[in-house]
């Protein structure tokens, strides 16, 4: 059996992926960890992810104006609760498999559902607070830390871009939003108000160059109703916001591997930038417009700050790194990518609503 191992480890799986799960699965004594989960834990994390598939199909109905609680409507927000998921899945499961070929224990994906539809007033109405991993032993190097890091953010960001192209090139005829807005179809021009998605440079740049000549393109107060444009949008807005460069986020690791004891000024810098973009989302309180920032952004650099940019500065006083080498400059490289993905996907004010 061990003489088999080593021939899958050797020659089979020559590369590290490979030699990963395919001496995992075996249980050779010299792996650094075998695959192996608690029964208990792997029904966690089924019930985890059957739970948030609910919760965000009754979104899915929510968002075509329809009644989540009624049972036959169902079926209707099955689209935008698989694509979610799977946007989900593919962000964790980039760091877990990243985490793995590094030899770092990691868990499988927690999903975190949420009931929009049982909650008086919509604060996430996507019908998930999205998912995570738990890393369960010492990252080894900045090089692991950058790969872990990274990799989630950009399986994220090409599912999410797939989502939008597909979005774009099969779009309904304007028919469609009739049939969820029937009042609209008397009037002189799609109104304006409710709630709007905010617009980033990437989301742009597809709007205006995807879509086929002549074909009606939703405002961003009615994206919502388009299972494929909401996803797409909802996978830059979260990947954007976990590029941030600060604390436990995915942004703040990949800081650390790039820059090390340095990246403590980038985070603080970042935390004061947020601060103010969330203050000068309280410029309708004196009559002006409220495109330059988002308040929300304000209650998020409070807590980046006091939850995970605080937790990080333990951790790397009492976990340093085994080795601090610097990343090469092939994932230096990816590291500037991550951050490209960020300033591509970044919505200043990712929701508005206008009464």
């Amino acid at each position: 059996m061990r003489q088999c191992a080593e021939f899958a480890h050797d020659v089979l799986f020559p590369h590290t992926f490979f030699r990963c799960y395919a001496v995992s699965l075996l249980h050779i004594s010299h792996v650094v960890f075998p695959f192996v989960m608690p029964l208990k834990q792997l029904l966690i994390h089924i019930g985890l992810f059957l739970l948030t598939f609910l919760t965000t199909s009754f979104a899915g109905v929510a968002w075509l104006n329809l009644d989540p609680l009624e049972l036959l409507n169902l079926q209707e927000g099955l689209l935008y609760a698989t694509l979610l998921l799977f946007m989900l899945l593919s962000h964790e499961m980039g760091h877990y498999v990243a985490a793995r070929v590094h030899g770092v224990d990691a868990t499988l994906p927690f999903f975190l559902p949420f009931p929009t539809h049982l909650v008086p007033v919509p604060v996430f109405p996507f019908g998930t607070l999205g998912a995570v991993i738990q890393l369960r032993s010492r990252v080894p190097s900045r090089r692991a830390l950058l790969d872990i890091g990274a990799a989630g953010p950009i399986a994220g960001f090409i599912v999410s871009v797939a989502y939008l192209y597909i979005g774009f090139r099969t779009l309904p005829s304007i028919e469609y939003l009739y049939t969820i807005h029937p009042l609209y179809r008397g009037l002189p021009a799609i109104p304006t108000d409710g709630l709007a998605f905010g617009s980033s440079l990437l989301y742009d740049l597809m709007r205006s160059f995807t879509p086929s000549p002549g074909t009606f393109v939703p405002p961003l107060n009615e994206v919502y109703h388009y299972p494929f444009l909401c996803v797409g949008w909802f996978g830059l807005f979260i990947t954007s916001m976990n590029l941030l460069p600060v604390g436990q986020l995915d942004g703040g690791h990949i800081t650390r591997a790039l820059f090390g004891d340095r990246s403590r000024i980038i985070s603080r810098s970042v935390l004061g930038l947020l601060a103010l973009i969330g203050l000068l989302g309280f410029l309708p309180l004196v009559g002006l417009p409220d495109t330059y920032g988002w308040s929300g952004w304000l209650f998020w650099a409070g807590m980046l700050y006091f939850v995970f940019e605080r937790k990080k500065r333990r951790m790397m006083a009492a976990v340093p790194l085994r080795d601090d080498t610097p990343p090469g400059p092939v994932r230096t490289a990816i590291g500037w990518t991550c951050f490209v993905i960020l300033a591509l996907g970044f919505a200043v004010a990712p929701f508005t609503i206008v009464m």
